[in-house]
């Protein structure tokens, strides 16, 4: 939520539902009447989706976040990559009936120009990684892109629940190896500890947005000793050793306190003695989806089999990478 002036459109939350959608329409493919409807149903939302309109401007390098019937581009926040919104350029660029170009994948999401490096600068408080590439090694674990050691673990996980980047790269990385890599580095922090915060070691790990965590980013100026439980648990298929160990930690030393009849709560500060005694939905479905994307693949070959995502990829230029 962006404030008061956030009452219209949002392209973010947008695209977190058309992912979802498209993977319901594979899924249900029966020659029945209910999902004959269902797939009309679907398609005839995913081809609504004004995604050419979030350019602001015909000839705008970006896509934009919000806009409103009352105060139209006044938020006017740009969708510059690395975070979440990675999706919502592959869809756009997808979309069969309001596509953009594939070039604002490299202008936008991954863009070079002044706009964007001041965005990453103003965000992440660092020159690392403000040309969204990054290159530097963080705990001995070298990031190809991401702002300073990464952000928030939810930047590998919105936007991976249906788009599978195992055996691919772009010009910039393999996303598989550098979302693993990015859940190393948050991990190892959490075992270096700097703040000397309670519970932290290797087995209890995992920072990113929750509730009362004030963010994620592994960084001892932004972190304040919250442990958000999605954050490890949803990088189950990038290191499933290391969440099985959190997730177990979690279970049998906190679970009194952590484990409810809708799964885990969203965190808790050992360090302020406090657990959180409510679950958050945002945060609950990257942990069913990506759990189930590390068990057995489905949701990741669901989405992938729609016919928009290969061509798509290709215009961007997507690689093998196996």
């Amino acid at each position: 939520y962006f404030g008061k002036y956030d009452d219209g459109g949002d392209l973010v939350e947008a695209a977190f539902l058309v992912q979802g959608l498209l993977v319901a329409r594979q899924y249900f493919n029966r020659n029945t009447k209910d999902e004959r409807e269902l797939l009309d149903t679907i398609t005839a939302l995913w081809q609504s989706v004004e995604w050419d309109w979030y350019r602001k401007e015909p000839t705008s390098d970006f896509l934009y976040w919000h806009w409103s019937p009352n105060h139209a581009w006044h938020i006017s926040h740009p969708l510059v990559g690395w975070n979440e919104t990675m999706i919502v350029y592959l869809l756009a660029i997808a979309s069969p009936t309001h596509g953009v170009p594939a070039s604002l994948y490299h202008t936008g999401w991954a863009g070079q120009s002044e706009l964007a490096v001041r965005y990453r600068q103003g965000w992440g408080r660092t020159t690392h990684g403000d040309h969204y590439t990054n290159g530097n090694t963080y705990f001995g674990i070298k990031l190809d892109v991401g702002v300073g050691t990464g952000g928030d673990l939810f930047f590998t996980h919105f936007s991976f629940m249906g788009f599978d980047p195992r055996g691919k790269k772009d010009r910039y990385t393999n996303y598989f190896n550098n979302n693993r890599n990015l859940a190393l580095i948050n991990r190892a922090y959490c075992i270096a500890n700097p703040n000397k915060r309670l519970g932290f070691s290797e087995n209890c790990w995992g920072l990113s947005a929750g509730i009362n965590s004030g963010g994620g980013k592994p960084n001892p100026r932004e972190e304040n000793g919250t442990i958000n439980c999605m954050a490890s648990l949803a990088s189950f298929p990038y290191t499933p050793q290391e969440s099985m160990a959190a997730l177990k930690h979690f279970y049998h030393e906190h679970g009194n306190k952590l484990w409810g009849i809708y799964g885990f709560r969203d965190g808790f500060n050992l360090t302020e003695n406090w657990f959180e005694d409510v679950n958050m939905a945002l945060n609950q479905a990257p942990i069913v989806v990506m759990i189930e994307n590390y068990r057995s693949g489905l949701i990741w070959r669901l989405f992938m089999s729609n016919a928009e995502i290969k061509p798509m990829l290709a215009a961007i230029g997507f690689d093998d990478d196996n």
